[in-house]
């Protein structure tokens, strides 16, 4: 039977489109379906490459959205509420703060809202001036105007609550625990098992790709370093870390890859290496650890919420610092106290079937 019907917007889509949102969304509604609800998600129609309705009972929906960065995300979260106007859901599910502009809006036509926060947008230094005010003005309105807002971590949350102390859930983002899969990806680029070090991202300045490849060049290392991504919208810092790139023959570009490739890169790396100078709560850090993979992480606020000991974090920036923590740990062995610590925070707190229940809470709360 069919509890809720909930309109998500503010992702770019789902399955398998690259992006730490879109990651939770694919696996949060899933979830929520299986606990009786209707879940209608808005996809940006740029980004679709598939002709699917419908996804694991989710239903899909493809509307405009330009390809422009600065106007993908208020345009089309301006027609996805508008579309709500047609289904009327019970309420609309608004996804980071760019979308969240559009809150007051979808209030206005009396919709109940709820709004994710995934973190401060306007750090990323992808955006100018007049983008980070806007940035902020949508925290600002989703965390005034929603009637619930979800945060995925402590540091949101005092942000969040700055604006309203009343409206905030603290739900983290989850993860899959996961087993070691085959090499048949790994041979396309004459890698073996423990052979490289690898990382996931976007070719953006905040994601920190461009210390990461200095810090492997200055470590002196023999395995190779395997980045996958690429960026959403090319542009000079892409295209300059390409060319950096290029200078070394043991530094991999896959491009952007999903699904069982992706899986692969995470199951046979030596060490996960995340440098961001921003971040929500990271799910790729998440996944790394699904799979029993050693990590080192730059030390964000977000990246140290994950709760790992010191060891696996190095001073963000720190290139030489950087450099010298990539050595230390592609020679690490995790300990059992190391798993076992591990092993309790994926079961016990970044889970995705207990942030399904939680997120499912939270709509029949708003909507009692």
């Amino acid at each position: 039977m069919i509890i809720l019907k909930i309109l998500v917007t503010g992702t770019r889509g789902i399955p398998d489109i690259p992006g730490g949102v879109e990651t939770h969304c694919q696996e949060l509604y899933t979830r929520l379906v299986a606990l009786g609800t209707e879940v209608i998600i808005i996809r940006r129609s740029s980004y679709v490459r598939d002709n699917l309705k419908e996804y694991k009972g989710i239903q899909l929906v493809d509307l405009y959205s330009p390809k422009k960065k600065s106007l993908e995300a208020i345009v089309h979260t301006f027609l996805a509420v508008l579309y709500a106007l047609k289904i009327k859901p019970d309420l609309i599910h608004f996804h980071a703060i760019g979308p969240s502009l559009l809150v007051p809006f979808a209030k206005l036509l009396g919709f109940k809202v709820v709004v994710t926060n995934h973190g401060p947008d306007y750090d990323r230094g992808k955006w100018g001036k007049w983008a980070k005010r806007l940035l902020k003005l949508g925290e600002k309105l989703g965390s005034s105007y929603a009637d619930s807002v979800i945060v995925i971590s402590r540091k949101i949350q005092n942000i969040v609550q700055s604006y309203n102390p009343m409206k905030t859930f603290l739900i983290y983002n989850g993860v899959d625990k996961h087993a070691v899969l085959s090499h048949e990806y790994l041979g396309k680029y004459d890698l073996t098992d423990k052979s490289y070090i690898f990382t996931a991202a976007r070719f953006v300045p905040e994601k920190g790709l461009h210390d990461l490849i200095e810090a492997y060049k200055l470590s002196g290392l023999d395995c190779k370093l395997v980045i996958a991504g690429d960026a959403d919208h090319e542009d000079q810092y892409s295209r300059s870390l390409k060319d950096r790139a290029s200078e070394n023959s043991n530094i991999i570009l896959t491009g952007y890859i999903t699904g069982n490739e992706l899986a692969e890169f995470f199951s046979h790396a030596l060490l996960y290496v995340l440098p961001s100078y921003h971040e929500g709560l990271p799910i790729t850090l998440l996944e790394a650890l699904s799979y029993g993979v050693n990590v080192l992480a730059s030390d964000i606020d977000a990246n140290k919420e994950v709760g790992l000991s010191e060891q696996f974090y190095f001073k963000c920036g720190d290139i030489k610092g950087l450099a010298g923590s990539l050595v230390r740990l592609s020679g690490y062995n995790m300990s059992e106290s190391d798993y076992k610590h591990i092993n309790n925070l994926l079961t016990n707190r970044f889970n995705w079937d207990i942030i399904a229940k939680q997120t499912n809470d939270v709509y029949k709360y708003i909507l009692k």
